[in-house]
C-alpha cells in the first residue's frame, strides 16, 4: 500500500554548476512521481518533497549518491495522502529553482560555505545537548527564534523571543536596528523548522558581535522527534505546504487563538485576498462565517465565487 510521507532537507555546500544540479534534481523527481519545493544557489540545496515513501527513499539515495549531497539529513514527516496518480496532497505541483540564496535573508555575500557547511556559523546543538544547556545554564539561556513572526503564534519554545519579522529578509535589518544589542553577551540558542534558517540567522548573528551562539540542530523537527511535547517545545509547528502544521504528539497544546473570535485554535489560513501572502490564525467555525482577511484587507468586500 502507497504510504504518503514528506521529506524536508537541505545542505550547504559549493556548487560550481547550480543550473546542472536543477535539471538533475527535477528529472529525477518528475521520474518518481515527487511534488515539492527545491532551491539550488552555488552554496547548496534545500527542499520539502512529498509523495510515496518507495518513491521518497528512491529520491534518498539517488541524491546522495552525488558526492557533495551524501551527508544530507533528510527529516521525515507524516504526507496527508496521495492522488489518484500517486503523487502527494500536500504539494500542488513540482517547483525546482535556481536562487542567490536557498533560503533569503537577503544577504548573499554575508555567507560563506565551504565543503564542510556554513563557515563560522552557530555552535550546534543536537535536542539532549540543548537540554544540557538548559539544565547548566538556566534562564541564562535566551531562545531566538528564526522564523517568521507568525509561525510563533501557533507554536515556540517556552519564553522564547520572537522577532518582529513577516519574512526571511527582515531579520538582517532587525538585528541591525540594536534592540537585541542587550543579548551580545548571552548564551543564545537559535531555531527554526528544518535547521536551515538558523544556520545562516547563527552567523549573521556572530558577525554582529554575539558573542555565544548555538543553533538547533535539524531544528524543531529534530527536536520534535527526540522529545515530542514533552520538553521544551510549546504549540504545533507550521509548515508551509498544504498541511499548514505538523503536532509531535496526542497531547500537543494549543496556544494561537483566533484573531476574530479569540478562542484556541491551531488552524491557519492565508488572507483572503489572492496578492496578499500574510498568515491568519482563524478557528474553522470563523473560517466557515467568513473567510479571512488581515488588517489591510479586512474592509475589502469579498469576492463573488467564480
Amino acid at each position: 500500500m502507497a504510504i504518503p510521507k514528506v521529506l524536508l532537507y537541505y545542505v550547504f555546500t559549493p556548487l560550481a554548476d547550480p543550473e546542472a544540479i536543477r535539471l538533475w534534481q527535477r528529472d529525477l523527481c518528475e521520474g518518481l512521481g515527487i511534488r515539492g519545493r527545491i532551491l539550488i544557489s552555488k552554496d547548496g540545496l534545500n527542499g520539502t518533497v512529498g509523495g510515496d515513501m518507495a518513491a521518497l527513499k528512491r529520491y534518498l539515495r539517488k541524491t546522495r549518491d552525488y558526492a557533495p549531497f551524501k551527508d544530507i539529513d533528510f527529516k521525515w514527516s507524516e504526507g496527508t495522502g496521495l492522488d489518484d496518480d500517486g503523487q502527494s496532497l500536500d504539494f500542488p505541483r513540482l517547483v525546482v529553482k535556481v536562487r542567490d540564496e536557498i533560503v533569503s535573508f537577503g544577504a548573499p555575500g554575508e555567507l560563506q560555505v565551504d565543503a564542510a557547511g556554513v563557515i563560522d556559523g552557530g555552535t550546534k546543538l543536537a535536542p539532549a545537548e540543548l537540554h544540557e544547556l538548559v539544565a547548566e545554564r538556566g534562564d541564562d539561556v535566551v531562545f531566538f527564534d528564526g522564523r517568521n513572526a507568525f509561525e510563533a503564534e501557533i507554536g515556540k519554545f517556552k519564553n522564547a523571543i520572537v522577532p518582529d519579522v513577516a519574512t526571511t529578509r527582515d531579520f538582517v535589518a532587525e538585528l541591525d536596528s540594536g534592540k537585541y544589542d542587550h543579548l551580545k553577551d548571552k548564551p543564545v540558542v537559535t531555531y527554526c523548522t528544518g535547521g536551515i534558517r538558523c544556520e545562516v540567522l547563527s552567523g549573521l548573528m556572530k558577525s554582529r558581535g554575539f558573542g555565544e551562539v548555538y543553533q538547533l540542530d535539524g531544528g524543531v523537527v529534530r527536536y520534535g522527534e527526540t522529545f515530542g511535547d514533552d520538553g521544551l517545545w510549546d504549540g504545533s509547528l507550521y509548515v508551509f505546504d498544504q498541511r499548514m502544521s505538523v503536532d509531535f504528539s496526542d497531547h500537543t497544546a494549543i496556544i494561537g487563538t483566533c484573531t476574530v473570535c479569540g478562542t484556541s485554535t491551531k488552524n491557519m489560513l492565508n488572507c483572503r485576498d489572492l496578492s496578499c501572502r500574510e498568515q491568519l490564525v482563524v478557528c474553522p467555525e470563523c473560517v466557515d462565517a467568513e473567510p479571512p482577511a488581515c488588517a489591510t484587507h479586512a474592509d475589502e468586500s469579498i469576492p463573488a465565487p467564480a
